[in-house]
């Protein structure tokens, strides 16, 4: 999984060095960085289902049709549940590792194709998204800290589906 640690040793072996002391102060930073990321990433989990169903709400008053799709609207919104749900335990693996490797591998590669098979417009997902990025409140939710790290993953995601 890719994270700044293991893309940074990645390179430097590759390279056949020794971390630089530039890499060294972007490890550091990282680390440094580590409380806030954890503090959003108990927060996320503790409160996921609350966050998601906000999300598809937000979602389905945008596109009150959902998908378009000839299937029942109660599957629909459980399917849109669900994805929105998998995208908040990707972004909470990130937040854990720090780096972007969990939603790279597993959340944005080959996603769009995906939803163009599927006739579903990744605008749905980026609604959710930037729903629950807008509705994060400092300090009722999480630190200040946290809120950023948690935006940040957020805004990497809503900027990969755009």
């Amino acid at each position: 999984m890719k994270s700044v640690l293991t893309t940074t040793l990645a390179s430097a072996d590759l390279e056949g060095r020794f971390p630089s002391g530039s890499d060294l102060e972007s490890i550091s930073g990282n680390i440094q960085r580590a409380d806030a990321r954890l503090e959003a990433a108990g927060k996320l989990a503790s409160n996921y289902e609350a966050v998601a169903k906000e999300a598809v709400d937000a979602i389905y008053a945008k596109f009150p049709d959902g998908s378009g799709l000839d299937i029942d609207k109660t599957v629909q919104k459980e399917k849109c549940m669900r994805d929105v749900v998998h995208y908040l335990r990707l972004i909470n693996y990130c937040l854990i590792v720090g780096g972007t490797g969990p939603l790279d591998e597993w959340g944005i590669a080959g996603a769009r194709e995906v939803y163009k098979a599927l006739a579903i417009n990744t605008s749905t997902y980026v609604t959710g998204l930037t729903k629950i990025r807008d509705r994060l409140c400092t300090p009722r939710d999480m630190s200040v800290q946290a809120a950023t790290e948690l935006t940040g993953y957020l805004d990497y995601l809503i900027n990969a589906m755009s």
